[in-house]
């Protein structure tokens, strides 16, 4: 069985590994641990733990398990008490980390409890902050604030040394394919691939990597940009391995609620340059691969793995 190795964090990733789970391929999904906002900001304060949102969201998205169980875990307690805006899942994690002491012990517990398919890996154990620098050499500290920024951020790093987590390196030098996933640059795929030891790890190994390209723009991250200029930004916190592939979207998104993402969240469609990709020597896979779930714009889960999956099949050795 194939065996892929996505990286990413929070919906993005989640959305991908709905559709990931249903092809016959061994799944490790690595997801940053860094987020200090809302429940997980909250959880990590009072518990003194690395960040359990994204690594619980992702969980969510590859249970096997019925909508009962699925509405339970993405329960949120409402009204005014100090169990506001947490999730069922976010403290179902974070009391078998205080049980079993890390990651490492705790997510298999609860991958077995809900039926997960797949393996699923904080990218690190270490208690750690982003720190974004903008144009203007200013520091934002912390992931939510990073996001909410209107400053031009083009750096991220974290603040304070941070150790991979050795079966993520294991999980990269094991893989077929290597994607990076849908979501934000520098909160979701950056954490990721900052670290020493995982950029190594990556120049290393015999997988091919891939992106899988946003749809729309990120205010304040990458306004303007083209597929072609989202790889040149990842590109730049590689060491000597590239991205090779990337899988975008061809069709055009309907004008009305394209007005409505850049009316109400300043969000444009990402434009697919494929003369730029091809002068860079990109592999281009691209689809229609855009869907609206509850008026919001995703990627076709189930379709944007199917082109994963048939792009393993075609390079299968």
């Amino acid at each position: 069985m194939q065996k892929i190795v996505i990286f990413g964090g929070g919906s993005g990733l989640s959305q991908i590994l709905k559709g990931l789970k249903l092809f016959p391929v061994e799944v490790t999904a690595i997801v940053s641990a860094a987020d200090n906002g809302g429940s997980t900001g909250t959880l990590r304060k009072e518990f003194n733990i690395p960040a359990v949102g994204d690594i619980s969201k992702v969980m969510v998205a590859m249970a096997d398990t019925n909508r009962d169980i699925i509405k339970l875990l993405n329960y949120r307690f409402e009204g005014e008490s100090s169990l506001t805006n947490h999730s069922i899942k976010n403290l179902i994690l974070t009391a078998l980390l205080d049980i079993k002491g890390d990651f490492t012990h705790a997510i298999p517990v609860m991958c077995k409890m809900f039926n997960i398919k797949g393996t699923i890996l904080p990218i690190s154990e270490d208690y750690a902050d982003l720190v974004g620098i903008t144009d203007k050499k200013q520091k934002i500290i912390g992931e939510e604030q990073i996001t909410k920024s209107k400053a031009k951020v083009i750096e991220v790093k974290y603040d304070k040394k941070v150790k991979a987590n050795p079966k993520v390196l294991k999980a990269i030098s094991e893989a077929d394919l290597i994607i990076l996933s849908s979501g934000s640059l520098l909160t979701s795929i950056l954490p990721n691939i900052i670290i020493p030891e995982v950029k190594k790890a990556l120049d290393n190994a015999k997988a091919p990597i891939a992106y899988i390209c946003n749809l729309v723009t990120q205010p304040g991250e990458t306004d303007g940009f083209m597929v072609s200029d989202h790889l040149d930004f990842i590109n730049q916190h590689l060491s000597k391995k590239k991205v090779a592939i990337v899988i975008a979207n061809n069709r055009q998104i309907d004008q009305e609620l394209a007005q409505k993402y850049y009316t109400e969240e300043q969000k444009d469609p990402v434009v697919l340059d494929k003369e730029n990709l091809r002068k860079m020597g990109i592999e281009i896979i691209d689809d229609s691969i855009y869907t609206i779930e509850n008026g919001i714009l995703r990627h076709d889960s189930l379709k944007t793995a199917y082109l994963i999956f048939s792009y393993l099949m075609r390079n299968e050795k």
